[in-house]
């Protein structure tokens, strides 16, 4: 197994788990996790990019047009970000696992409307079962499972931005986290004022665990940025669904959230979406692999 294959696979392990972080700091209210979130990456970035003595290059690639793109991206981000841990939080743990189960499904979609992507006749098929999944936990339980599809859409449209961007992940995250890091500290600021603040009043282990919110925000994406330079990307989409499964199965065995029949059924027809649409990819990459091979023996 090469190196990036095991990076991306601890990336979508960590990520997989993150609900037993959030459980354990759940006494904070969810804007404040966010605001250290932000900014404890940011300093933690910042500190990278000292040591490597990269802040002159960094500014230097900062236009107007990536400002625009980035500031775009760092508010679908806070907002991912903070539907996330609000939700873990809030005991919707499962919900939150399935806005990343669709979340694949959601980015073929946006690459057909906004990229001119085209599907092969056999993609439409899972995308087609997923809308019918949610219609139907919509119907089932009288209003849209909004958790999922914010996470799903937010994170989708994130990817979007970043596919258009200029930068790379590392100096992207930096300049996004950069951003939101002047609200989200003065908001921090304002919670002390307002004598609501949570660092440094709820216990060492609390404080300790908010400060390292940016080390573990940081690391999945380093490692998962390692695993997309050196893995075939095929694997990395075969894997991905480590992170919602993880979640999921978290929510039900660990924290005991409610899986009901009708919530099955919901669940299984955008698995069986994804199993079609994961099977299809992966025959489409060795059919083309297999096309590759014949063209360079017959040159």
């Amino acid at each position: 197994m090469n190196k990036g294959i095991v990076s991306a696979f601890a990336a979508y392990i960590l990520w997989g788990i993150f609900p037993i972080y959030f459980k354990i700091i759940q006494v904070v209210p969810s804007p404040q996790i966010l605001a250290h979130r932000i900014a404890w990456s940011f300093l933690l970035l910042l500190v990278v990019m000292l040591v490597r003595r990269e802040i002159k290059n960094w500014i230097k690639v900062v236009t107007r047009r990536t400002l625009i793109i980035y500031t775009i991206a760092a508010v679908l981000l806070g907002c991912n970000w903070l539907t996330y841990v609000w939700s873990v939080n809030a005991g919707y743990v499962v919900e939150a696992s399935l806005g990343y189960f669709i979340n694949p499904l959601v980015s073929v979609l946006l690459g057909v409307i906004f990229l001119r992507e085209k599907l092969r006749p056999m993609q439409w098929i899972p995308v087609g079962l997923a809308a019918a999944g949610v219609l139907y936990l919509t119907l089932t339980y009288g209003s849209l499972p909004w958790i999922s599809l914010t996470l799903a859409f937010s994170f989708g449209i994130y990817g979007l931005m970043k596919k258009i961007s200029p930068l790379d992940s590392f100096y992207g995250l930096s300049l996004e986290t950069a951003i939101l890091f002047l609200p989200a500290t003065g908001y921090l600021i304002f919670c002390e004022t307002q004598g609501v603040g949570s660092f440094g009043h709820e216990g060492l282990l609390i404080t300790v665990l908010l400060a390292l919110t940016g080390v573990i925000s940081v690391i999945p994406l380093i490692l998962f940025s390692i695993g997309v330079r050196s893995a075939p990307l095929s694997t990395i989409g075969l894997i991905q669904y480590i992170t919602p499964t993880l979640q999921f199965l978290i929510g039900v065995l660990v924290y005991h959230e409610t899986f009901s029949g009708e919530r099955l059924i919901g669940f299984a027809i955008i698995w069986l979406a994804l199993i079609i649409f994961t099977v299809e990819n992966l025959s489409a990459v060795r059919h083309s692999k297999n096309a590759a091979g014949l063209h360079v023996h017959g040159g």
